[in-house]
């Protein structure tokens, strides 16, 4: 099972320094110095290039492997004293502000982070000021994510009370929490009883859920590589063509599709592959005049009576 967030992000500093005084270091034996997997291990390595002394893609982490041992290629270049523009050490403080006031976070981290923003704050100076007046919200609310760090962290399963958009309903189920991840919005990867399957949930759609006392076990499975996006749309997924006009072209850019054919009216026909058509219903509403789902045939005449029922209900209204 993967580790926390809090735990990998610790486990990734250490994994820095250790690096560092190990060039060419075999992976099999710093996954077992750190009592991780190999592909645990491989995973943070991928992270770690994105990362550096500049927040603007500059100085960052030139770590690569080729399976056998890690090389770290700019170790001397990186270890320069951090020095930080005042829009970067804004961005710094309103993150670790944010963070610092999680619901679950360990007192024994809250405390450190508290202890390194103060010292920021006094080297910052007068950017710290502008810090002050900024502040995030995480989406997950009601303690969603500190709920499923919680549980994988200690190994516990969830119940949850969940909205399904493709359904427009809310169902109920337990889970047990694989990991947690990001993209775009934050999601958990679980085991799901209710479908008995691996499902993936964004946590902003969880109206519900308590951590139980059964101790969480989800199968033996390889984690999905999500380096080409959260949808990954497989052949054997049944086909949808969608036809958009101008002012849907966007369509084409935030659904990965296999083919999208230049109209002469400026539009496009798309053909897209996916798990569940029934979700494109709410894409084809939201198209309205731009668009319309040309086939399978049940699913665009599903899409019409959606918008002739929704067209009702506004013209029903006072």
């Amino acid at each position: 099972m993967a580790a926390n967030a809090i735990d990998q992000t610790r486990r990734m500093l250490s994994l820095v320094t250790y690096l560092r005084e190990r060039p060419g270091a075999r992976v099999g034996d710093v996954a077992r110095a750190f009592g991780i997997t190999e592909d645990e291990l491989i995973s943070d390595l991928d992270v770690l290039p994105m990362c550096g002394t500049s927040f603007r893609g500059g100085d960052l982490l030139d770590i690569d492997t080729d399976g056998d041992r890690i090389w770290w290629h700019n170790p001397d270049d990186v270890a320069e004293p951090l020095r930080l523009a005042a829009d970067e050490a804004t961005a710094l403080l309103v993150a670790a502000r944010a963070v610092a006031t999680l619901p679950g976070l360990r007192e024994g981290d809250r405390e450190a982070l508290l202890r390194a923003t103060a010292k920021l704050e006094a080297a910052a100076g007068e950017a710290a000021g502008a810090s002050s007046r900024l502040s995030v919200t995480f989406e997950s609310e009601g303690g969603v994510f500190a709920d499923v760090d919680r549980a994988i962290s200690e190994r516990r399963r969830l119940w949850l009370r969940y909205y399904s958009p493709a359904r427009d309903e809310l169902t109920e189920r337990e889970v047990d929490p694989i990991r947690l991840f990001a993209v775009g919005h934050t999601y958990m990867e679980a085991w799901c009883y209710l479908s008995e399957a691996r499902r993936t949930f964004r946590l902003d759609r969880v109206a519900e859920i308590r951590l139980l006392d059964e101790p969480s076990a989800p199968p033996e499975m390889e984690l999905r590589d999500l380096s080409e996006g959260l949808v990954q749309p497989s052949a054997e997924d049944p086909e949808v063509v969608v036809e958009v006009g101008p002012g849907g072209r966007w369509v084409a850019e935030y659904y990965p599709h296999d083919s999208a054919e230049e109209q002469p009216d400026g539009g496009l026909r798309i053909t897209l592959r996916t798990p569940e058509p029934a979700s494109l219903r709410r894409l084809a509403l939201r198209l309205g005049r731009d668009g319309r789902i040309v086939a399978p045939q049940d699913l665009a005449d599903s899409a019409r009576r959606a918008a002739r029922e929704a067209l009702a209900a506004y013209d029903g209204q006072d």
